[in-house]
């Protein structure tokens, strides 16, 4: 497992937390808080992008139960 540093969890109101973090290297992963094992990891541009589309509401479907 790479030497990832992760920044305190975002939570929304009613939905679950999650938490950012980065490498050395400069990769940077997104993981659910409690849950950091097991992570996405990508390009920072990737992951703010893909965090922008969530909170505008396009990967509701992606985040239902």
């Amino acid at each position: 497992m790479p030497d990832i540093t992760w920044e305190e969890p975002y939570c929304a109101e009613g939905s679950a937390c999650y938490r950012i973090g980065t490498d050395g290297d400069g990769n940077s992963y997104i993981a659910i808080a409690g849950q950091e094992d097991t992570y996405l990891t990508d390009t920072t541009a990737a992951l703010r992008q893909l965090i922008r589309d969530i909170k505008a509401g396009k990967a509701d479907h992606l985040l239902a139960e």
